[in-house]
């Protein structure tokens, strides 16, 4: 079932977000994968994801760069993340999240297991601006 990350409501744009590992809800609506790589053990028959957004997921490099010490990193990681969504092509791709969201339900589909502490509130806080 999907579920928001604490702390987080659905937003002015009603984003879901659910991990790639939980049976799809009917309410999902259109499924976007947001992680770069594709989750391990998972076919894309099994993933029932409409879209893979790489576009608005952080760059390989931020990704490694946090995996180094996440505890000390994560307050960094989210300025240099706004940063990297600041972009020409990753604004491109946020927008067309948005418009998907103003023809219906969305649901943001990871891997990552704890959301609180990942690139997902940024890239809804992102969505809702």
């Amino acid at each position: 079932m999907a579920q928001q990350p604490p702390g987080h409501g659905a937003g002015q744009h009603g984003f879901r977000v659910t991990r790639i590992y939980e049976a799809p809800d009917p309410a999902d609506g259109t499924r976007i994968l947001v992680d770069r790589l594709w989750p391990r053990g998972v076919s894309k028959q099994q993933a029932h994801v409409d879209e893979w957004a790489r576009d608005v997921t952080p760059s390989t490099e931020l990704r490694r760069w946090l995996h180094g010490d996440p505890e000390h990193r994560q307050r960094e990681f989210e300025r240099r993340y706004r940063d990297e969504l600041g972009g020409e092509q990753q604004q491109r791709a946020l927008t067309r999240l948005r418009e998907l969201a103003n023809e219906g339900a969305v649901t943001l589909v990871t891997a990552v297991k704890d959301t609180a502490h990942s690139h997902i509130p940024v890239l809804l806080e992102q969505l809702d601006r």
